[in-house]
């Protein structure tokens, strides 16, 4: 089916779904599951992203404006693996919402729906911040994205089952058209296949599976870990060995410890969006991962 066809399609389904109620209240607790739910709910749901790019998800405050959000909800969609294991749990517990409790159709978590990966062998945390389930940091293969998509449009058709038809719609044409920008992605990404790098958290573990990147080294010695003179001295020599072709770095990430490294290995530094807003160009999902795409290709063609 065209894109033409398909939206045709998509318009026809949403004009005969006039909304019965008022929208529903969604608390995303990053701002990819934010976007990825204003995608599929349209108009159909009032979406509020607890955070930005620019935080580190891992430390958040259940501010009392936080806890109002909670209370109010229809739906908290979370990432889940524990990403927010220091804040959301208290912010659920707080509002005193039954209805987005663990456990409920309330409460959504993005993780569920995917196979995750480095689940640890054993639960040390001298290893540092590691999390049980396996890598929280799923977003960045846009292969668990769809996936997500999938599940998120069934749970808003449940939980409003008067406009079901038009989350199926919004559904349907969200994923018809990531599966075509995936192949555009898969092409374009293909001079990326091998690339040595280094992290600087691990956090882009579902990135570098995706495109097959090479990881030579992370500059936190453990998850979590700020990076010693000592640590950052033995990678230059390891990298000095070793070349990286770059340094890749998140938005929301301290540049100083990267910003030194380079220096001393010539590897440019890379600054990824890591999620939605943490670059101007990635005002959404797609322009996420265009984005990413876009400044790993700069940086070493």
């Amino acid at each position: 089916m065209n894109v033409f066809i398909r939206s045709a399609t998509m318009l026809l389904i949403l004009g005969v779904a006039a909304p019965a109620q008022a929208a529903l209240k969604i608390l995303a607790t990053t701002a990819d599951w934010g976007a990825l739910a204003t995608e599929l709910g349209g108009d159909r749901v009032n979406v509020y992203t607890a955070t930005g790019a620019l935080q580190d998800v891992h430390r958040v405050d259940a501010k009392p404006s936080l806890v109002a959000r909670a209370r109010t909800a229809d739906l908290v969609v979370s990432n889940g693996a524990e990403l927010e294991i220091g804040w959301l749990p208290v912010l659920v517990r707080e509002s005193g919402n039954k209805r987005i409790q663990p456990g409920s159709p309330g409460y959504f978590e993005a993780a569920a729906q995917v196979g995750l990966l480095e689940k640890p062998a054993q639960l040390d945390r001298s290893l540092g911040d590691i999390h049980p389930q396996g890598n929280p940091h799923l977003q960045l293969d846009p292969r668990n994205v769809a996936a997500v998509a999938k599940a998120l449009t069934a749970r808003l058709a449940s939980l409003d089952a008067a406009n079901a038809a038009y989350y199926q719609a919004r559904g349907a044409d969200f994923s018809a058209r990531w599966a075509d920008a995936m192949a555009r992605w898969d092409s374009k990404a293909a001079p990326l296949k091998g690339l040595p790098v280094v992290v600087m958290h691990r956090d882009q573990v579902y990135l570098g599976h995706w495109l097959g990147l090479k990881e030579l080294a992370a500059i936190e010695p453990k998850p979590g870990v700020p990076p010693s003179a000592g640590h950052l001295s033995q990678l230059v020599s390891k990298l000095t060995e070793t070349p990286a072709r770059a340094i890749l770095r998140n938005a929301y990430n301290d540049p100083k410890a990267a910003n030194w490294l380079s220096e001393r290995v010539r590897a440019p530094v890379v600054l990824l969006p890591f999620s939605v807003g943490g670059t101007p160009e990635a005002k959404d999902l797609f322009g996420l991962f265009d984005d990413t795409l876009n400044r790993l290709l700069a940086a070493v063609q």
